[in-house]
């Protein structure tokens, strides 16, 4: 099977030599010429990064623990009580 394979591609190979041959000079001269029809590269950000005297934005400080409030242990509260509070009211139809 890879014999067969091999013998394939050889005679692919040999006749494609024989109709068609590759110019590289020509491919290469071609891309030559073409690349001089590429438009202007233009600056993607507006202000020269380098640039001391670019404005930027202010920077300003925001705290990553502000909201923080302390969780320490608490007096303990009734339970029973808490819980009723929270707990959904018997329907009185029943």
């Amino acid at each position: 099977m890879l014999t067969l394979s091999g013998a394939k591609f050889a005679a692919a190979s040999a006749a494609r030599g024989r109709h068609y041959r590759f110019n590289w000079p020509l491919l290469a001269a071609t891309a030559l010429i073409l690349s001089g029809c590429m438009p202007a590269t233009v600056p993607v950000a507006g202000a020269d990064p380098a640039d001391p005297a670019a404005k930027v934005a202010r920077v300003g400080y925001r705290s990553t623990i502000a909201p923080y409030t302390s969780l320490r242990p608490a007096a303990p509260a009734p339970w029973r009580e808490r819980n009723d509070a929270v707990a959904p009211q018997p329907k009185q139809d029943r």
